[in-house]
């Protein structure tokens, strides 16, 4: 069943729909003009459309468009520069090395633009072995032009039939990735699991979930059609998503002591039952999550009202263990999951509340970061300060140095694939160089096998065509996905084509190998010996980023408290700024984990803050979620706690960052209402545990910044 699920899955996913779609655009022009004795010129259009696509990534129609528009005109510009030069070595080595500096740096206006110069540089490798008369190279340049034309056009044709699929396919991607994180969080009331191990799990999953979450907020916050109050699925959309959100903070925010749980119910056998229960919750959400990925409706089919009450008849028959406060209000946040799981379940609903109303345009803007494309951004990254500026002089060198050794070589033709390889593998920091290095290098391997072997036992050309589009459908379904995968596909892909254009398979095979090789390694060496950006030496910066969000945070919960009611917008960037503030501390610290062990300092001791910085939100969190919509004033002691822990975090952010001023401690002076339930008792404890927690990060900052 879980394989059936995982296929179904992968058929109903982005990624297919758009391996299916970039491959029909690609190879259709190639078809259609090879069926007329055109080949030439329908590989022209094919290749076109190649580049385009790669620039085709997700957003709203507009960002698409222009993305796409850009494209064509610079892979333009490159392909008739490039084909105007190649005539002569010099000339072609200076364009190589100012283009592969120039488009480099388009990574200064985000990853669309990235992508576009990675297309530009793309096609200059793609025509830089050929030498042409003008003629040739300007009918090739608008052939290539036209075809990227083509593949725009088509594009957004199919966007504009289907607007909301993509959003709806990314919703119920996030959905399912917030299901696997309630999964492996399921696994600490597992005495067997190691809680330390786990822990690393969790924090690897909430970097994807943080992915997945902003992905959808792209294709829905920058939508004008889909936040429009007359539009019924966008609406759903939009409101489906909001309860995602609370729904992944609400798992966030349940955070226990676990060792201590362990250690007090390990023998009754409870935790073992609440374990089943989360993983029930979790694969529910799972279940929501393929239907709307898949566009299919979903009948509710978990009771988990019914598998309540079951663990809270054991829990009243328990022995007097200390107390069961903690496993009744276990009980009390799994039943309040089940509820925000089964607010998911209005996308399935014909019409929606009409309370249930979504913000404005620019109300949504906030939750996205809009990237200013103009030439003082440019400009301004013209420095060593910029590590884009850093990364783009280490491609310039690393691509001549590729350029100049693919003449040495004997294999003229192919020759570009050390640049291509270059261009591909070669990334801003050290860690991603290396993780796309060793993918490749496996890719090509095990692809050259596959297509070598296929080649040697296969004589039907037909049976050869239906393999060639098979590995493009694999290619590009894969092409952001899985990389190394990707390459195993795009291996015998192009192994296939040369087979088709008359060259010989083995010689393409050991050329691309060693190709291969040399333009890996040189990418290596650029990134570890090139003014190289090492993880370490951000890390300070991401650290920051998580001690301001926690601050901000509680100062949320201290308004709270001192009955300065908070907007619920309000509240939901701050949770954003520390959810993405997390995230990227996670993903830095694991790239600086394969970095190489002499480059890396302070490694246990970074762990540990952001294993702390996590409990610290998720209690804040906690505190946060039952008390705010309080219509009361809390204790001065409370207030006094609050003021507390914001005070070591802002000294904290001092050490790190010594242009940051704390502020003066500001205890409010109104009237507090003096209460001794139970319920402020358990309270006082939190509060007691967060203040304790800030001291620990205390002492972690203290060892990280000496």
């Amino acid at each position: 069943m879980q394989r059936l699920q995982k296929i179904k899955y992968f058929l109903f996913s982005q990624y297919f729909a758009d391996g299916i779609r970039i491959t029909l655009e690609i190879i259709i022009p190639a078809f259609v003009f090879s069926s007329l004795g055109k080949m030439g010129i329908g590989l022209d259009l094919s290749l076109g459309a190649l580049c385009v696509s790669v620039a085709d990534g997700p957003g709203p129609i507009v960002h698409k468009r222009n993305g796409m528009l850009y494209c064509n005109i610079f892979i333009f510009i490159s392909a008739l520069l490039t084909g105007l030069l190649n005539h002569n070595i010099l000339l072609l080595g200076v364009f190589i090395l100012a283009s592969s500096f120039f488009f480099t740096m388009f990574s200064v206006y985000g990853n669309r633009a990235n992508s576009i110069g990675f297309a530009a540089l793309l096609i200059m490798v793609l025509q830089m072995t050929e030498v042409a008369p003008f003629y040739r190279v300007f009918t090739e340049s608008l052939l290539i032009l036209f075809g990227g034309i083509w593949y725009m056009a088509i594009a957004l044709l199919l966007f504009q039939i289907s607007p909301h699929r993509p959003a709806q396919r990314a919703l119920g991607d996030c959905i399912r990735e917030t299901a696997k994180y309630l999964l492996i969080k399921s696994e600490m009331y597992n005495l067997h699991t190691d809680i330390e191990e786990n822990y690393r799990k969790l924090i690897d999953q909430q970097i994807i979930v943080n992915e997945k979450q902003d992905t959808v907020r792209e294709l829905l916050f920058k939508n004008r059609a889909l936040l429009k109050e007359s539009t019924h699925i966008g609406r759903v959309l939009v409101l489906t998503f909001v309860d995602a959100v609370d729904l992944f903070e609400h798992i966030m925010a349940s955070w226990y002591d676990y060792s201590s749980l362990r250690k007090k119910y390990a023998s009754t056998g409870i935790l073992d039952d609440v374990s089943i229960v989360v993983k029930n919750l979790a694969k529910e959400m799972n279940n929501i999550g393929e239907a709307i990925q898949a566009g299919n409706s979903y009948k509710k089919e978990l009771d988990l009202t019914g598998e309540l009450n079951i663990i809270k008849k054991r829990i009243d028959t328990l022995p007097d263990i200390g107390s069961s406060f903690m496993l009744k209000k276990i009980l009390v946040n799994l039943r309040n999951l089940g509820e925000k799981t089964d607010g998911i379940l209005k996308y399935f609903k014909e019409e929606i509340p009409e309370e249930e109303k979504l913000r404005s345009r620019k109300e949504y803007s906030r939750f996205v970061t809009h990237q200013k494309i103009n030439g003082s951004v440019f400009k301004n990254n013209l420095t060593f300060q910029s590590s884009i500026f850093r990364h783009s002089i280490r491609m310039m060198i690393a691509c001549s140095a590729g350029f100049i050794i693919s003449k040495w070589l004997p294999h003229g033709n192919h020759s570009y694939w050390i640049v291509m390889t270059i261009i591909i593998i070669l990334k801003p920091s050290f860690s991603l160089t290396k993780k796309k290095n060793s993918d490749r290098l496996l890719g090509t391997i095990g692809g050259g096998i596959i297509g070598f072997l296929m080649l040697y036992f296969i004589k039907d050309n037909t049976v050869l065509f239906v393999l060639i589009i098979f590995f493009m459908l694999g290619t590009y379904t894969f092409k952001t996905h899985n990389y190394v995968v990707m390459v195993i596909f795009l291996t015998p892909y192009i192994l296939i084509l040369f087979h088709f254009l008359g060259q010989g398979s083995f010689n393409v095979v050991s050329q691309r190998f060693v190709d291969t090789a040399i333009g890996s390694a040189l990418a290596f060496l650029a990134s570890y010996f090139l003014f190289p950006q090492w993880e370490s030496g951000q890390l300070k910066k991401y650290m920051e980023n998580v001690l301001k969000a926690n601050i901000n945070y509680l100062q949320k919960l201290k308004n709270i408290f001192t009955g300065n009611k908070i907007s619920s917008l309000e509240y939901k960037l701050t949770r954003k700024e520390l959810l993405v503030s997390t995230a990227n501390l996670s993903a830095a610290m694991n790239r600086m984990l394969s970095e190489p062990k002499s480059k890396q300092s302070h490694r246990k001791a970074i762990y540990e803050f952001v294993v702390l910085n996590n409990v610290l939100s998720s209690n804040i969190a906690s505190i946060t979620a039952t008390t705010y919509n309080d219509e009361k004033y809390y204790p001065k002691e409370y207030i006094n706690l609050v003021n507390k822990s914001i005070s070591i975090l802002e000294k904290n952010l001092h050490q790190l960052n010594e242009s940051f001023l704390p502020e003066e401690d500001q205890i409010n002076t109104v009237f507090y209402l003096k209460t001794n339930n139970f319920g402020e008792t358990i309270l006082k404890e939190q509060l007691d545990f967060i203040y304790k927690i800030t001291t620990d990060i205390s002492k972690i900052t203290n060892a990280i910044s000496s």
